[in-house]
């Protein structure tokens, strides 16, 4: 009945959710931090709860097909035509269109990076190249180069680790791959990597002067709107013009394209979250020095913990209320941990601190 790709394919393991951890362990949903999807601890802005209030009237109402508005807005934040934007369910849905778009027989990637990458490839059947670092290391993307990918997939910053390259460095490699291969930049963590170091800061119009390049952002994280699942892919019109022949109508909804639109406008809240985002993570590496353990310097909202064993101490941590990501399924003893806000930080430290 189904296709003999699915057979060869995992399935895409998601945080654990609360409800899942009070029905596990019975503890109390208030008793639960969880850190292990990378949303924003702080919630979304105020202005776009109160905006979204005044609408839920209106879920039975299809969305405007267009995205009129929420294209024009990011339009002007990155000074890019409303016909160079695509709108998805998340990045990962513009991501899949890529994929299906090109029907590509070889894919290149980090060999630890986003796990949707290899599963969207392996839908189609594409082989999956890999370099040997977990980190992107570009002279070994240049290797591959010579295996004829289709498509190359770069993380920027790069999740699960959440290391970045400088935006001259990723130019200086875009210049030197065919134009027949497409370039997909993943920029869900962008703006934190660009508030930390100006050098990883990507500007999406300057890759619109590439005829290969996608750019791909969320609302998913410094923007608090993970739940409501907006993405959106940048690039030539001759790219966005064919991903939208496989955009499905209404593929947001009513809801959260407001969301999204309101969102963009409140610059305030989103520094706010990145600067105390980054306050809390020299929490999180003092502790390591302190305790010995190896980290990754971290351009995202997590940081990645190496540790001796992952499985176990998430499990205990589990067991304490607290949700992280155990990278073990990505072959690394290391846990992921979302940076917090201070309370929250407090207790996990407190909690580690028994463990380590």
């Amino acid at each position: 009945m189904f296709s003999q790709k699915l057979e060869k394919l995992t399935t895409y393991e998601a945080g654990k959710p609360i409800e899942l951890v009070v029905r596990e362990y019975g503890i109390k949903p208030k008793d639960i931090i969880k850190l292990a999807s990378n949303e924003n601890p702080y919630g979304c802005s105020k202005k776009v709860q109160e905006e979204v209030s005044k609408i839920v009237d209106q879920m039975s109402v299809y969305p405007d097909d267009s995205m009129y508005e929420l294209k024009e807005a990011l339009s002007k934040k990155f000074s890019v035509n409303d016909k160079n934007i695509i709108i998805g369910a998340g990045s990962d849905q513009v991501l899949e269109f890529a994929i299906h778009a090109v029907e590509p027989k070889k894919v290149l990637m980090a060999n630890t990076t986003f796990a949707m990458y290899e599963i969207y490839a392996k839908h189609i059947g594409a082989e999956i190249l890999k370099t040997e670092s977990n980190f992107h290391n570009l002279d070994e993307f240049r290797e591959k180069l010579s295996d004829n990918p289709d498509i190359i997939f770069l993380c920027l910053p790069n999740n699960p680790v959440g290391e970045c390259l400088d935006w001259n460095d990723v130019e200086k490699f875009i210049q030197e791959v065919d134009e027949n291969v497409l370039i997909i930049i993943d920029g869900a963590y962008q703006e934190y990597a660009s508030f930390k170091n100006s050098n990883k800061k990507i500007e999406p119009k300057d890759i619109l002067k590439y005829k290969n390049i996608l750019y791909t952002g969320t609302f998913s994280k410094a923007y608090g709107l993970g739940g409501m699942r907006v993405g959106y892919g940048i690039a030539n019109e001759y790219i966005i013009s064919n991903l939208y022949k496989l955009r499905p109508p209404f593929n947001i909804t009513t809801l959260s394209l407001k969301a999204s639109i309101v969102a963009l406008s409140d610059e305030e809240f989103v520094n706010e979250s990145i600067k105390n985002n980054f306050i809390e993570m020299k929490r999180y590496e003092e502790f390591c020095k302190e305790k010995n353990l190896k980290y990754i310097e971290s351009y995202t909202n997590f940081i990645t913990i190496f540790v001796e064993d992952s499985t176990k101490l998430s499990d205990k941590l589990l067991k304490k209320g607290i949700i992280v990501r155990n990278l073990a399924g990505y072959k690394m003893n290391a846990i992921r941990i979302t940076i917090g806000t201070t309370k929250q930080n407090d207790k996990v430290f407190e909690i580690l601190k028994e463990m380590v």
